[in-house]
């Protein structure tokens, strides 16, 4: 075995699987349910209470920390306010920025971001600008890998925002349980794709209504469940981001605490 195994970029022959250094962020919502937060500036910049940071801050750090070396992040609504940031910022990885002049939709505005991308052999990461998370991506990484996926989603178990209550045949009521974990996954908004992945995006569309069902027929999209302990949360409201601040001071995300199944994790749509 070469030194050349263990340089960046010369990992292809590599008995393992090359885990991507790679990462498109996607950070042109408007998030309209967080004004008045966003009324001058773009959802991923909304500051997370008592950090000094936005949410695309931590983002990038956690990429970072995961091994990325290179993110292109695409902007849309307020689009200068996010380039200012990160050109002042002190970043811990390389990164682009690329405006979508018209809307393409979800999966035109991956493809055009993933353009951008330094290695258009080797796989990526993306993310959703709004998601607040910690786990590790070398494992989902692995996951996808061993799967031979061409695309894996990690999958959250979000608390439902009511109370549940349980009974038995006969409707007596038995017990009361506050926001007991949902039955079903959603998708996290965090993604693993192969190289392969970027062509079968649509030019402009949805790629969850075109490129994922495909896939999903042919047996090669993968879903990784964020393991137990992992920290994830969508901001989508001012309560998120103090639901947010709050499991902060109890202990900050990246060491585990606050896990999808002892905190509150909010739904999609509240």
């Amino acid at each position: 075995m070469t030194d050349d195994l263990h340089r960046p970029g010369h990992h292809a022959h590599h008995p393992h699987a090359p885990r991507p250094t790679q990462a498109v962020v996607l950070a042109g919502g408007q998030g309209s349910r967080l004004r008045p937060y966003t009324d001058d500036r773009p959802k991923p910049m909304v500051e997370i209470p008592g950090t000094g940071t936005p949410i695309i801050g931590h983002q990038l750090a956690w990429l970072a920390a995961e091994g990325v070396t290179d993110a292109v992040v695409s902007c849309g609504h307020l689009a200068a306010v996010l380039q200012d940031w990160l050109e002042s910022a002190e970043l811990p990885l390389r990164v682009t920025t690329v405006v979508e002049k018209e809307p393409l939709g979800r999966g035109g505005g991956l493809k055009f971001a993933a353009a951008r991308l330094p290695h258009a052999d080797q796989p990526w990461y993306a993310t959703n600008g709004d998601i607040w998370t910690r786990f590790s991506l070398r494992e989902m990484a692995d996951f996808h890998h061993e799967r031979d996926a061409v695309a894996t989603l990690a999958l959250a178990r979000p608390r439902i925002p009511w109370g549940a209550v349980e009974t038995n045949e006969f409707g007596h009521v038995l017990d009361f349980i506050e926001s007991p974990p949902s039955p079903y996954l959603i998708n996290a908004g965090v993604y693993v794709f192969s190289a392969t992945f970027t062509s079968l995006l649509p030019e402009r569309g949805d790629h969850e209504r075109t490129t994922f069902p495909r896939l999903a027929r042919e047996r090669r999209l993968a879903g990784f469940p964020l393991p137990h302990g992992a920290y994830w949360r969508a901001i989508d409201t001012a309560k998120d981001l103090t639901e947010a601040a709050k499991e902060l001071s109890s202990g900050p995300p990246p060491s585990g605490r606050g896990s999808l199944e002892s905190t509150p994790v909010r739904p999609l749509h509240d």
